[in-house]
């Protein structure tokens, strides 16, 4: 990761636009933030999704059709609070699985297995850490049917090029007949949407400079995270939300392990991540071009949110 982390930390810093990768955000500090947002009132995102699980998941077992012991499979797990309401689900029904969540923290990975382990001690898990990418590629040759969840609007992450090649890398590494649920953040009132994102708390300010932080401590970077501040933008017509670091003066950034020194204008932004709200007809168009066909949407009561079922073709 390492590696990675410095080869992207130079692209991103010494491109004519500022950018760095959204995924870095969830080292260890980063995950435990996240865990803070995902609390607050304003991130509707996580009550939503829950509200979906919570209610649903019978409807979803019943859609995926799998008679057999089945592997349930999440990328990126988090603290798994959602899934659980599916685990929940599953187990009072005896029905046979394997809980496999892949997250690139290990600490995170390592509280999930703990705290499912104490609710359902019989649980088979099967826990991964590192990049979903490269684990995939090991799980394929698993002959029993699979259900690959993507939730918590993750997909929101991508541009519509990579969407398109994450989605068609998920089709490479399943067998027909496997199932992909997928959790997008839907379009909707911009206020509700822009609360969500840039909170009066602070705290996802508190996550996007934690970005610069991990930069000090793992690549010897100087960054003073006073000198920077943190904004977003939302585009309703292509339901973009975009979120950037603004350095707050003229300032010269060292990074030791890079031997590079970043000058920044005042007014100059970093942006970190894009987070993208779908419609139901673009996300089943973005699915069956990588391959896949439509098997059903679930939305919660506000009809903010979906978890759609789609199967490999």
């Amino acid at each position: 990761m390492t590696t990675n982390f410095k080869k992207d930390v130079l692209e991103g810093l010494t491109a004519t636009k500022k950018s760095l990768n959204s995924k870095y955000f969830y080292d260890d500090i980063g995950s435990r933030i996240f865990q803070e947002i995902m609390e607050m009132p304003e991130y509707y995102l996580t009550n939503c999704e829950f509200d979906i699980f919570q209610k649903q998941s019978a409807e979803f077992f019943n859609t995926l059709n799998f008679k057999t012991h089945f592997n349930l499979i999440e990328l990126g797990a988090g603290d798994g609070l959602k899934t659980a309401e599916l685990i929940r689900y599953l187990t009072t029904q005896n029905i046979s699985f394997t809980y496999t969540p892949i997250d690139i923290s290990k600490e995170a990975n390592d509280l999930l297995c703990a705290k499912l382990k104490l609710e359902f001690p019989l649980l088979n898990i099967a826990p991964k850490t590192g990049d979903y990418f490269e684990i995939l590629k090991d799980l394929q040759n698993n002959q029993s049917p699979s259900l690959l969840l993507f939730i918590g609007s993750n997909i929101g992450n991508y541009l519509a090029d990579k969407a398109d090649e994450l989605f068609r890398l998920f089709n490479q590494s399943m067998k027909v007949g496997d199932k992909l649920l997928v959790g997008v953040d839907l379009k909707k009132d911009p206020a509700i949407i822009h609360k969500a994102y840039f909170d009066p708390h602070g705290i996802t300010k508190r996550f996007n400079l934690n970005l610069l932080t991990r930069i000090n401590r793992e690549l010897g970077g100087n960054f003073n995270c006073n000198n920077f501040d943190f904004y977003v933008n939302y585009e309703s017509s292509t339901g973009e939300v975009r979120s950037y670091i603004k350095s707050l003066t003229k300032q010269v950034v060292e990074i030791s392990a890079l031997d590079l020194q970043i000058e920044f204008e005042a007014g100059e932004s970093i942006w970190t991540e894009l987070s993208k709200k779908y419609d139901l007809e673009e996300l089943e168009a973005l699915l069956k071009k990588a391959g896949f066909k439509t098997i059903q949407h679930f939305t919660d009561s506000q009809q903010y949110f979906s978890d759609s079922i789609f199967e490999k073709r």
